[in-house]
């Protein structure tokens, strides 16, 4: 019964926000509830037809397509509130994520699948109706480069499982999951933590850019540290050897521990 309370708060947010990005793009009314209910939907459906699992969950429940519908005509006609609500939807989103990932972890494990399809069913679930609104929208999906939220999901499998494991009882273990996927998720954006980003460039080297996990950030917070940056004072050095001016030098570089720079 919570699990179901729960996700009809999940796609109903998805709608919402689904309805919100077709409306940036400014779709008509069809287009606005068909990018609401891919949001809400499009994950369990893909996860569904990926198993064979079926009828699709809402084949089964029709009911939640006029939730998801509803849902996108009441964002449209509260539109100039939503802004208003960012916080909380970010906060059902996160909600929504947790209960897409069990949901998608118990169906592969009900069908007899193991780990690595598990995992994949919940991953799915929980981000291919965000890839496929972006992609509606004509825009790189925001699981790509913002902060982590796909990589929250491999977590709450490998507690969902090694509960199981344990003999421990099937409420707590969903409750467990759910809790451990929303708050990683709710410390991921207020901490923005996110993967390396890969920066390829035709005319540059590629390289991995720093993130906030593992690396200090940048000059304000490293000068806090009281530590420097041997590589800044050996460029310094050979500019200063060619006869260039070393300040530019030092005023530019992000790694310099002198940069104004935060």
């Amino acid at each position: 019964m919570l699990l179901t309370v729960l996700f009809i708060i999940g796609i109903t947010a998805e709608a919402m926000t689904g309805a919100l990005a077709a409306g940036r793009q400014k779709m008509d009314m069809f287009g606005v509830t068909m990018v609401a209910c891919v949001t809400a939907l499009g994950g369990g459906s893909v996860r569904d037809m990926l198993l064979g699992h079926y009828p699709l969950v809402w084949v089964e429940n029709p009911h939640y397509l006029v939730i998801v519908t509803v849902a996108a005509i009441i964002t449209v006609l509260t539109s100039p509130l939503m802004k208003y609500f960012r916080v909380l939807f970010l906060v059902l989103d996160s909600v929504g994520l947790a209960v897409f990932t069990v949901f998608g972890i118990r169906i592969a494990l009900e069908m007899g699948y193991g780990f690595v399809v598990a995992l994949v069913a919940g991953l799915i679930t929980g981000v291919m109706g965000g890839i496929l609104r972006d992609l509606l929208c004509n825009r790189i999906p925001l699981v790509f480069h913002k902060e982590l939220y796909a990589s929250v999901v491999p977590l709450g499998v490998i507690v969902y499982l090694g509960f199981k494991e344990l003999g421990i009882s099937e409420d707590i273990t969903v409750i467990t999951t759910l809790l451990t996927v929303f708050f990683v998720r709710i410390l991921a954006i207020y901490f923005k933590w996110s993967l390396p980003v890969f920066d390829y460039q035709e005319n540059q080297p590629p390289r991995l850019e720093r993130n906030k996990i593992w690396h200090f950030p940048r000059t304000s917070t490293r000068r806090s540290y009281g530590l420097s940056n041997p590589f800044a004072k050996r460029r310094r050095a050979k500019k200063a050897a060619r006869g260039d001016a070393p300040a530019a030098e030092s005023a530019d570089s992000p790694l310099s521990a002198e940069s104004p720079k935060d």
